[in-house]
């Protein structure tokens, strides 16, 4: 497989010095209509084949309107560098000034599809501490000049938030984690993006014809079927084919998930540059995110059953300000390490939290009776699925019953791996058990803690301990301590709430 064009290193790219007002590129007002046509082209395609007087003219002005407002965009779009900050202005009617100091803009995102390669163009997107919409989406650039903005603004943000005369200087470049195609290949086998694939593929076919995927099946059902009647074929065969569709479906799952991880992760690679980290990653299309370590919030440590196979793991990092309206989660320094060995993460770890002690935490166990309090969470589905099947099937839906016994099989394990830990500089949580995880955040970084129990939980003495940070993701569980002693609880509780008193917030 030929290695994709990477995205040159800001040092070999061009310096930007303070200047006048620049534009974006020329062809900018090209990819501003096609971001626009996603948009509209919905209701577009629907007035032209469904409108009453199938006018052939309407999607024409559409597209011309747009047109004109794309191009607006472009003549009236300025920025320039500044030794402060940058400075945008933007608007035709209604004009916009906004001025960005490079202290404040903490994730720097550069990205490249496939058609801004061809362009050779780039999208820079600046985000702040805030919040929910970037700062400013430069749509788009020229890529030296994308690369020398983003290489200034990490270096002049340092610059401003240190009172070192030295931090102008160039810091050197570390590569701290690089995936080979068989990583990126094992990373396909351990992920379940197929799934979604099909998942979307079934719910499309259903917008377009409703009864698509069920005749499909009945086509095939007819087929095997009646070619199994020829043969007198019985249960067995039945079986045969039925575990055969599946391993099918599953190996179809499998592939789409390891293409889906060549697009997204061939070439990936994470560095360090001062006090910045930076992800590059991508086949086709190519995204380059950067921001500080110091807004690192959380970080997940994930081990499913196809990690434990392939003895892997993966590590995820909550960062504040990365997410937007949407909750997107691409442009940011999400993934540190998609996949890698545990000796391989925890050095990762120890290398961006020195000093606090990972490899070293003394895990402490929860209340006696949790495995009892995980097991009575899952009885109202038991019940539930006892009385559905009972109903549907008769006496023999009973035999559901045993997955009560299953349950209680898979709260004791749940209650044997749970666990928390906590020293000078961390507060750590496990959990799982099919699918492990490992939750922690410096303490420095919490926000809040909350202390709640039950009507069940106030009369086993138990608590739960819940612990915010400045974001979380939310595919990733909650850093909580739950069925704890109470009395436990509440001393921990205390005992965080004198040090977040006591310590300085840092973002």
């Amino acid at each position: 497989m030929p290695k994709p064009c990477a995205i040159a290193s800001p040092a070999s790219s061009t310096t930007m010095t303070p200047s006048d007002q620049r534009r974006l590129h020329p062809w900018s007002w090209l990819f501003v209509l096609l971001q626009q046509l996603k948009q509209f082209i919905a209701p577009i395609v629907l007035a032209f084949f469904f409108g009453g007087d199938r006018n052939e003219l309407w999607p024409l002005i559409g597209v011309g309107v747009l047109t004109v407002t794309a191009a607006l965009q472009y003549l009236t779009y300025r920025w320039s560098v500044g030794p402060d900050g940058l400075t945008i202005r933007s608007g035709w009617l209604h004009r916009q000034r906004r001025e960005i100091p490079y202290s404040r803009i903490h994730n720097v995102s550069v990205e490249q599809s496939v058609l801004h390669r061809l362009f050779g163009v780039a999208e820079l997107r600046l985000d702040s501490a805030g919040g929910q919409k970037p700062e400013a989406t430069m749509r788009v650039l020229k890529m030296e000049d994308a690369l020398a903005l983003e290489r200034l603004i990490r270096h002049r943000g340092v610059a401003q938030s240190s009172t070192d005369a030295s931090s102008d200087a160039a810091p050197e470049t570390q590569e701290l984690l690089a995936l080979s195609p068989a990583e990126v290949l094992r990373l396909g086998l351990i992920s379940n993006r197929g799934l979604l694939v099909l998942a979307g593929a079934w719910a499309a076919s259903t917008q377009f014809s409703p009864r698509l995927p069920q005749r499909l099946f009945e086509s095939w059902g007819r087929a095997m079927f009646g070619w199994a009647e020829e043969h007198h074929f019985g249960i067995a065969q039945y079986a045969i084919a039925a575990a055969t569709l599946i391993v099918a479906l599953l190996a179809l799952m499998r592939l789409l998930s390891i293409v889906i991880a060549l697009l997204q992760y061939y070439g990936f690679r994470l560095t360090e540059e001062g006090t910045r980290l930076t992800v590059e990653r991508g086949l086709l299309a190519r995204s380059r995110s950067s921001a500080g370590r110091r807004r690192l919030q959380a970080w997940t440590l994930r081990e499913g059953v196809m990690h434990r196979l392939l003895k892997r793991r993966s590590l995820f990092v909550d960062t504040a300000g990365a997410g937007d309206s949407e909750g997107r989660k691409s442009r940011a320094l999400h993934e540190p390490a998609p996949i890698a060995t545990p000796a391989t993460c925890d050095e990762l770890i120890e290398h961006l939290l020195p000093d606090a002690g990972w490899g070293a935490l003394e895990w402490h166990r929860l209340h006696p009776r949790s495995a009892v309090r995980y097991f009575l969470s899952s009885v109202p589905f038991s019940i539930a699925l006892v009385v559905a099947s009972t109903w549907y099937f008769g006496p023999v839906g009973l035999l559901t019953l045993a997955w009560l016994g299953w349950s209680w099989f898979v709260a004791r394990k749940h209650a044997q791996h749970a666990g928390y830990a906590i020293n000078a500089r961390l507060v750590a949580v496990r959990g799982g058990w099919w699918s492990r995880h490992w939750r922690f955040a410096e303490i420095d970084k919490l926000q809040a803690l909350r202390l709640s129990h039950g009507p069940l939980d106030r009369r086993w003495g138990m608590a739960t301990l819940w612990l915010d940070t400045a974001s979380a993701s939310a595919m990733a569980p909650p850093l909580r301590i739950a069925h704890l002693r109470e009395a436990e609880a509440r001393a921990l509780c205390d005992d965080l709430a004198r040090r977040l008193a006591a310590r300085k917030l840092r973002w």
